[in-house]
């Protein structure tokens, strides 16, 4: 099953279910009226699905505050390129979306990582001035994720972004999937926050119309993301679901129930009572960027 026009995200966030949506979303109801998410993250499924409103939640505040900060440019792109380019230029980065500034020479001598050789003096600078800084320019902090380590999003218990450089720049891809972003939110009704699951989902008036979908931490897998998580959280979330469906509210959540050796045994006992649907997917960690043999599944309560 594939559709050929699916959405990404320009967060780029590690996990993002992208490369599932075409798996994940011939399973969700057409009928949706409030599309939930409490694990949003960089929001590729919300992207791609059609609600009245969509009523979205992360406990990474970080995440959020740069969903609300590309959300503010909805209808003044133009202006959000400018400021970008404004600041790409000022530090000396590449742009590959817009000129070859990487000289010949260092392509050649560092094939496969010339855009970090490039980048790297000006990145520790954008990194240094954002780290003495109040660190709340949400702009400067994006541009940071675009040009960092595997695009991700990491603080040092100082709250200052660590991150090393990474190798790749602000490319068309990088502009394609923004420039989708702005055009898709200008039609979708956002609410966003940055809550704690339980309390999240208990702040909002849900019916049968609604759809939930998670996309939580996995239990058995590590990324920095699952540090939060933990089997008393997993089986606090899977009680929740359960109260949920006795409402006949609509959930699908996705999860690993085996990796590496290990097996959730939590989430496949509770998942026994609703719709399991296999889901084939690579799992792919920042520590070790090879494939993962494993078995992801989405399980349903319709």
């Amino acid at each position: 099953m594939k559709n050929i026009n699916v959405n990404r995200s320009p967060l780029f966030y590690v996990g993002d279910k992208y490369k599932l949506i075409s798996e994940i979303k011939p399973h969700f109801p057409t009928d949706i009226r409030h599309f939930v998410e409490p694990f949003v993250g960089g929001g590729s499924v919300y992207l791609n699905v059609n609600a009245q409103d969509f009523f979205l939640n992360d406990i990474d505040s970080e995440v959020i505050k740069l969903h609300e900060m590309l959300n503010s440019f909805v209808g003044k792109e133009q202006e959000f390129f400018d400021m970008v380019w404004n600041i790409v230029d000022s530090y000396g980065l590449s742009c590959s979306a817009r000129e070859d500034r990487v000289p010949n020479d260092l392509k050649v001598k560092f094939v496969k990582t010339y855009f970090a050789e490039f980048n790297r003096s000006a990145f520790l600078k954008l990194r240094e001035d954002y780290n003495n800084s109040h660190r709340d320019d949400y702009l400067m902090l994006y541009i940071l994720l675009i040009y960092g380590f595997n695009r991700m999003i990491r603080f040092n218990k100082s709250g200052k972004y660590n991150l090393p450089v990474g190798n790749v720049d602000f490319n068309q891809n990088t502009i394609d999937a923004l420039r989708n972003y702005f055009s898709l939110n200008a039609s979708k009704e956002t609410h966003w926050s940055a809550l704690d699951f339980e309390t999240f989902l208990n702040g909002l008036d849900l019916s049968e119309q609604d759809l939930i979908y998670l996309d939580p931490p996995y239990l058995i897998t590590f990324s920095e993301y699952n540090k939060l998580w933990n089997a008393e959280t997993e089986q606090r979330l899977l009680t929740i679901l359960d109260l949920l469906s006795a409402r006949n509210i609509r959930f699908a959540i996705s999860n690993v129930t085996h990796y590496k050796g290990k097996i959730n045994s939590i989430f496949l006992q509770w998942a026994e009572r609703y719709n399991i649907h296999p889901i084939k997917s690579n799992y792919i960690s920042y520590h070790d960027n090879t494939i993962k043999s494993f078995n992801e599944v989405l399980v349903t309560n319709y």
